[in-house]
């Protein structure tokens, strides 16, 4: 009778002691769980046939100050050297350059490591873009990516060909990339449609300092995106000599919300 007693007491002990074993290797591998970054690329827009960028690699890595990719703590999202034509990447169209399962944390730096095989396309004619040494240990990006266990995080890298493009004395280019990152799921958007489709005209979203752009489609769609909380004005400069520039002020923007044009925008002509 003693003996079945003590067993009564034991059995329920071993299972309170096993429950909460369990319970708390669960929340272990809840914290410790992992998530997935993924990386893609986008454009804004230049007056070229073509800027064609060899992309080698793309690195992230949590510390912040750390500027050797070759050490620890760096992990490859893409590995595999491809060449892309940069115009191809506008209006909210990506190229995803490649994804990875990362332990969950906030990442903090972000290498796109070039290569040598750049080149822009002006009037049929490729003409190579020298590209200076310091691409060796790639172009860094400060970002704040919180990748949580269980999620995807979808960061896009900008690659502004406008401004990355430099032309020298002697008609040559120089290749000087103006890189940012956007976060597609938290920051706003700016989209419309501009008429008639023969003015091509480029769009810029203008808040202070800061301008985002990108030109028409074949269809005289455009979408601005990566865009912060704030107030906008929205420029429309024709390509077309023919069509006047046109601008639309005091565009509020709420934090990540998609703003749409209800309207299409028809440009006046210039003799107006």
């Amino acid at each position: 009778m003693s003996s079945l007693f003590k067993r009564s007491k034991i059995l329920p002990l071993l299972i309170l002691l096993l429950t909460v074993f369990v319970f708390a290797a669960c929340s272990t591998n809840e914290e410790a769980g992992t998530g997935t970054l993924k990386v893609s690329l986008t454009d804004a827009p230049v007056n070229y046939e073509q800027v064609n960028i060899e992309v080698l690699q793309v690195l992230v890595n949590k510390d912040g100050d750390s500027e050797d990719t070759t050490g620890t703590g760096w992990e490859a999202i893409m590995s595999d050297s491809i060449v892309v034509n940069l115009l191809d990447y506008q209006n909210g169209a990506t190229l995803e350059l490649g994804e990875a399962e990362l332990e969950a944390g906030r990442y903090n730096q972000i290498r796109l490591l070039l290569g040598n095989d750049n080149n822009v396309v002006v009037g049929g004619e490729t003409i190579p873009l020298k590209t200076p040494s310091a691409q060796q240990s790639g172009y860094k990006l400060n970002v704040q990516a919180d990748v949580e266990a269980g999620q995807v995080y979808d960061l896009v890298i900008d690659f502004d060909a406008s401004q990355s493009i430099v032309q020298t004395g002697n008609s040559g280019y120089i290749l000087k990339p103006v890189l940012r990152t956007v976060n597609l799921q938290e920051q706003g958007s700016i989209s419309g449609t501009v008429l008639p489709l023969e003015a091509e005209p480029f769009v810029y979203a203008i808040m202070d300092e800061d301008t985002v752009g990108t030109q028409t489609d074949d269809e005289g769609f455009f979408q601005l995106v990566g865009l912060n909380e704030g107030t906008y004005n929205v420029l429309i400069e024709p390509t077309s000599e023919a069509y006047a520039d046109s601008l639309v002020e005091g565009i509020e923007l709420d934090d990540g919300e998609q703003y749409a044009f209800e309207e299409t925008i028809q440009l006046e002509s210039a003799a107006n």
